[in-house]
């Protein structure tokens, strides 16, 4: 079974739609997944920050770097 890993945002009153889509990308293509929720404001931006990236979720699939949601839905049909 492939796996990945994913950082998303779940904040007490907002969840990313970018993260939920791509842990339902991951479910339904069934990955074994390690997923890591930004519960607040500042963990967002300090992962942010330390990736290089403006935007969540974040998705490694078997150690390799993938992206975010769109890039992760590239991945997945370019490897169906």
């Amino acid at each position: 079974m492939p796996s990945a890993v994913i950082y998303r945002m779940i904040l007490p009153d907002h969840e990313c739609p970018f993260g939920r889509r791509a842990k339902q990308m991951l479910d339904d293509a069934n990955f074994e997944v390690e997923e890591h929720i930004l519960g607040s404001r500042e963990e967002v931006e300090a992962f942010k920050s330390e990736h290089g990236v403006a935007t969540t979720p974040l998705i490694w699939v078997d150690g390799k770097r993938i992206g975010g949601s769109d890039d992760l839905a590239k991945f997945l049909t370019a490897n169906a």
